[in-house]
């Protein structure tokens, strides 16, 4: 059971927000039965944090981190808590406050912190004469860039507009070494997001038509039938299962994997691929594909 394995630690540098945190958590019905009762600490996020998670081999641990505006939030924090095996992280993307910051010398010590110092003077360098719009497009594919560039990373960001939907408040970023981690979260975000195109999730994502077609954003709003095209277009002539084409295709897209299904059954249907045995109308994840070779 998950209550002999949970440990739970909470931290907040402001004082009144630990002891309201510590009372919310004792009210919480059944939560002694936890074997181990959540910690609440009262740490400010720095360079002793983060030195502390370096030194030490950490269990498996879902790291949920939410600076206030970009203080603390760090390249080296996330490195330091995906290190290890099972670990993950939600951090809280404070775009308002981090646009502000960008170009702001008062605060570059923090802004190369998050980007990287190289990552941050080309990212300069690209938001010069950009509107606000584009200028969240190329902020937030920046970061998610630098996050990857420290290994094998698989990366992605949820938006939140506010009231009208009319402007960004701010993102949540996921990022995790594993593909497994990123499945499990891109489908809980798809189900959370506003909208859908066709069965594929928005994620909330920013305007694509004024990003290049590799970009992330870009690839984070398509349809179905963009999936299709792309999928012969990346297998043609080649032999594939089901999961294999969904685990290699599906990075940095919004598509889970009954949109996989969905299109492949697509394919079928117009003679384009050729599947191996399956009930009608469903593919399991070990059915194999066959492409057709493209033909000019």
């Amino acid at each position: 059971m998950i209550a002999k394995r949970l440990v739970a630690i909470f931290n907040d540098k402001d004082e009144s927000n630990v002891k309201s945190l510590e009372k919310c958590i004792k009210e919480i019905k059944g939560i002694k039965k936890l074997k181990y009762q959540p910690i609440v600490q009262n740490n400010e996020i720095g360079s002793k944090i983060v030195k502390m998670f370096e030194s030490r081999r950490l269990a498996p641990t879902f790291f949920f981190v939410d600076p206030w505006g970009y203080k603390g939030l760090s390249l080296r924090l996330v490195n330091s808590v995906l290190k290890d095996w099972g670990c993950d992280c939600v951090f809280f993307f404070n775009y308002n406050r981090i646009n502000m910051g960008i170009s702001n010398e008062l605060v570059q010590e923090h802004m190369e912190a998050l980007f990287g110092e190289e990552q941050l003077a080309l990212l300069n360098k690209k938001l010069k004469r950009k509107k606000s719009h584009e200028r969240e497009l190329i902020i937030v594919e920046e970061l998610c860039q630098s996050l990857k560039s420290y290994g094998s990373r698989y990366t992605l960001p949820f938006r939140f507009k506010n009231a009208s939907g009319t402007r960004t408040q701010h993102h949540l970023i996921f990022v995790s070494k594993h593909f497994k981690g990123y499945e499990l979260m891109k489908e809980i975000m798809a189900k959370e997001s506003s909208s859908q195109n066709q069965g594929v999730a928005t994620f909330e994502y920013n305007p694509a038509d004024i990003m290049p077609g590799q970009s992330l954003l870009f690839k984070l709003s398509m349809s179905v039938d963009n999936l299709t095209k792309m999928l012969l277009s990346a297998y043609a002539g080649k032999r594939a299962t089901v999961r294999q084409i969904y685990e290699a295709h599906s990075i940095d897209t919004p598509f889970i994997k009954k949109n996989y299904k969905e299109a492949l059954l697509k394919l079928e249907e117009s003679g384009k691929i050729i599947a191996s045995h399956h009930k009608k109308n469903s593919m399991d994840d070990n059915v194999e594909i066959i492409f057709k070779t493209n033909r000019k």
